[in-house]
């Protein structure tokens, strides 16, 4: 049985892929901060874990969590948008720290953790970025200012740990404009259809295909 863990699957893009790669056979160990989301995920065939990313002490303890465990496929799905503010006015020091604890840190605290157990089994480890984050990509307006530098941020991130990970894949992907809590609901597509788009790609990605930057329909994305 191929093993999967989602980092970030309380609702939206990390709960369809739980619900998806359960459908699929997989076992999913999912990670959740609150007891409703866990309760939830448990319901549903998944292996819960108590996790918040945007704390270093809680992340530690994830790796005595998945002791022994090989991993064929992880996820860091965990995000946060931030305010819809460009370039005029500065961000406050407490959403330039709420989101990059999410989207950057968090993520380089779960490297060097999870990864390893990805490498045991030859697997993929995917994080989901976003057009946004693509600085070639950014000729319009710089609303969202804070959510795109982290998003570039964490692509940097992968990319730079890939080649410290060999005998792991590890993948930036788009999913798109998405259908969920944060892309609202007049998104261009629904989560189901993103996170089918993404496991097909992820399952077409190579070990050369390692610190890349990917969409949800397979295309490289410029850096």
């Amino acid at each position: 049985m191929r093993t999967a863990l989602v980092v970030g699957a309380s609702r939206g893009i990390g709960r369809e892929f739980v619900r998806r790669l359960l459908q699929d056979g997989w076992k999913v160990y999912a990670t959740a901060r609150d007891a409703a989301a866990l309760d939830d995920l448990r319901a549903a065939g998944a292996e819960a874990l108590k996790l918040d990313v945007a704390k270093p002490e809680s992340l530690a303890g994830l790796g005595w969590l998945l002791d022994g465990v090989k991993l064929d496929l992880a996820l860091y799905v965990a995000g946060v948008l931030g305010p819809d503010q460009g370039a005029h006015e500065p961000p406050t020091v407490a959403d330039f720290d709420a989101i990059m604890h999410t989207n950057v840190l968090g993520a380089m605290q779960a490297i060097p953790l999870v990864t390893p157990l990805v490498e045991d089994a030859g697997g993929k480890f995917a994080f989901i970025s976003s057009g946004l984050g693509s600085i070639a990509g950014a000729t319009s307006s710089g609303r969202s200012w804070l959510y795109r530098a982290s998003k570039a941020a964490l692509n940097m991130v992968v990319k730079s740990a890939a080649a410290d990970y060999p005998k792991a894949t590890l993948i930036a992907i788009s999913p798109g404009w998405v259908q969920t809590d944060m892309g609202g609901p007049h998104a261009a597509v629904s989560a189901e259809r993103s996170v089918a788009d993404m496991l097909r790609v992820l399952a077409e990605r190579k070990r050369t295909d390692s610190g890349g930057f990917f969409n949800h329909s397979g295309e490289n994305l410029p850096w």
